[in-house]
């Protein structure tokens, strides 16, 4: 019987397929990763996300330089606040851990934790050197008891680059690659692209952003994403056929 370390480290995904062999149903696919080292997943994302509030919080209410307001463009006077996009705006915390959910193996799941990792730390470095804001919004918030919670915690600071936009377009291009490898159909890839546009619009719908801090943290994404090895075309992964 193989001990308990040899079945951590097994991947999921084998690097050649058999000759003859076929896509392995995606559902089972999908369930075989949700369910491998699940424990370590869910307790590295909690930890991953406790570590970076406690410096985004910490440089939110202690600014190191005096904060920018970054200016309003076209855009933020055409999108006006929107009351139902917080709920699309709190989904980012579910859509950026669905990557290491689905990682098939130890050095993928460490890949993706590396990476964007490093995109946070950028961000971060950005707002101790030069520190942003958004302009006050012409809103009652008292009027939205959720906003309310909302700006009593993040007022709008640590603005450019947004990084709830490049953490969620990094996750989207992660989840793009993943969704490939393990054959998922079509729709389902489209599913998780709207989900990420739909978080990147709230972030100017609950003006928690501009137009600017949007077009930064894509940018940063974008950079995160060409320098992440991970992100190779995957193979899908395959059974071999019956005889």
């Amino acid at each position: 019987m193989k001990s308990s370390a040899a079945r951590v480290g097994k991947p999921l995904l084998p690097e050649a397929p058999a000759d003859g062999a076929r896509p392995r149903p995606w559902p089972g696919e999908l369930g075989r990763r949700l369910a491998y080292l699940w424990w370590f997943k869910a307790l590295g994302t909690t930890a991953f996300m406790t570590a970076f509030f406690a410096a985004y919080l910490h440089l939110l209410h202690f600014p190191v330089y005096p904060v920018t307001v970054m200016p309003l463009t076209a855009i933020d006077r055409a999108v006006g606040f929107q009351p139902w996009a917080l709920a699309a705006y709190a989904t980012l915390w579910i859509y950026v851990a669905l990557p290491p959910a689905l990682a098939p193996t130890l050095p993928r799941l460490f890949s993706y934790g590396w990476h964007i990792g490093a995109l946070c730390v950028a961000g971060i470095v950005v707002f101790v050197f030069w520190p942003t804001a958004v302009p006050p919004a012409d809103v009652d918030w008292g009027r939205y008891p959720g906003y309310a919670l909302l700006k009593g915690i993040d007022a709008g600071g640590n603005a450019c680059p947004s990084l709830h936009v490049a953490t969620a377009l990094y996750s989207a291009i992660w989840l793009a690659a993943e969704l490939r490898a393990m054959a998922a159909p079509g729709w389902l890839r489209t599913l998780s692209w709207l989900w990420c546009a739909l978080i990147v619009f709230s972030t100017l719908a609950t003006k928690q952003h501009v137009s600017i801090d949007v077009a930064a943290g894509t940018a940063l994404a974008l950079l995160a994403a060409a320098l992440s090895p991970g992100l190779r075309r995957l193979r899908p992964a395959r059974v071999a056929a019956r005889p």
